[in-house]
């Protein structure tokens, strides 16, 4: 298993916004989407790739993940930022509206022919329908593939849904592309929330996904940030229990059953405590 990486914030930042990008390096967030897409006007474009791929090489980010989203494949501006992205090797290239594993064939082999290092991985947006009815094939098309993005506002644009508190509508896609994520050992980030100025909707938003299994939340609001990175990361009362579930495990080896307060311990409450503790971790070993 790989090295774990927090990914409980992930903020969408426009490349065309030099001073977005200034402001971004102070930001608490766990990684940044440097746009090229929706964020940015068509015009605008050839400049924002010029900012997105110099921001990545600067080194003035510190540890927070970067990467860059490029136009989708189907647009006129697709080739040219893939190329300028592999060349500038973020940690990962984001695509949006990737449904299918032959999509995901040709963009990693797209990455490999515009000479990515390693180290840039491919993140996918699944964001309609067929995608989530696809979900499991497009995760398991490449080893290059490590996160899935929900894109939420789509998925709801295109099933006629409306946005509503709980989320009712779009449950079974998010169910589908999470069983996908898990089914294939991806990290899966959860979509943006639209109204920053209700934060206890967006609150709402986050524990939710975090209670279903989501690993972070995508944010278009630096605002947004400290309330993901709080819902996403394990509680103080969950770490201790974690300690105290693989100490009683330790204490109780070769006894036939182990208990830590009242509840019976078993390997996958080792194994979910192992997590917890790796999770809180890494968290810490950010600051």
């Amino acid at each position: 298993m790989s090295e774990f990486r927090p990914r409980r914030s992930v903020l969408y930042m426009p490349s065309s916004n030099e001073r977005a990008l200034e402001k971004a390096k102070t930001i608490a967030c766990d990684g940044l989407i440097l746009d090229l897409e929706d964020a940015v006007a068509p015009d605008a474009k050839p400049a924002a790739r010029e900012s997105a791929c110099a921001a990545v090489t600067s080194g003035e980010y510190g540890k927070r993940e970067l990467t860059i989203r490029i136009n989708g494949a189907d647009t006129e501006w697709h080739a040219d930022d893939m190329a300028a992205a592999c060349a500038a090797g973020p940690d990962a290239i984001v695509v949006p509206k990737v449904n299918s594993a032959a999509a995901v064939h040709a963009l990693v082999e797209s990455m490999e022919r515009h000479g990515a290092p390693e180290r840039t991985t491919l993140w996918a947006m699944v964001e309609t329908p067929y995608a989530m009815l696809h979900a499991e094939e497009i995760a398991a098309a490449s080893e290059r593939l490590s996160v899935l993005v929900m894109g939420t506002n789509d998925l709801a644009k295109e099933l006629y849904a409306e946005h509503v508190p709980g989320r009712q509508p779009l449950l079974a896609g998010l169910g589908l592309a999470l069983l996908a994520a898990r089914a294939t050992g991806k990290v899966i980030l959860d979509g943006v929330y639209n109204d920053v100025k209700n934060a206890e909707g967006f609150l709402d938003e986050c524990r939710q996904g975090r209670e279903m299994g989501f690993d972070g939340k995508t944010l278009i609001h630096p605002g947004q940030v400290e309330g993901a990175n709080t819902a996403f990361a394990p509680s103080e009362k969950a770490v201790e229990d974690a300690r105290g579930i693989l100490q009683a495990w330790e204490d109780g080896k070769g006894s036939g059953v182990v208990t830590y307060n009242g509840r019976m311990i078993e390997n996958l409450h080792v194994e979910s405590a192992q997590r917890t503790l790796s999770i809180h971790e890494a968290i810490a070993a950010l600051h």
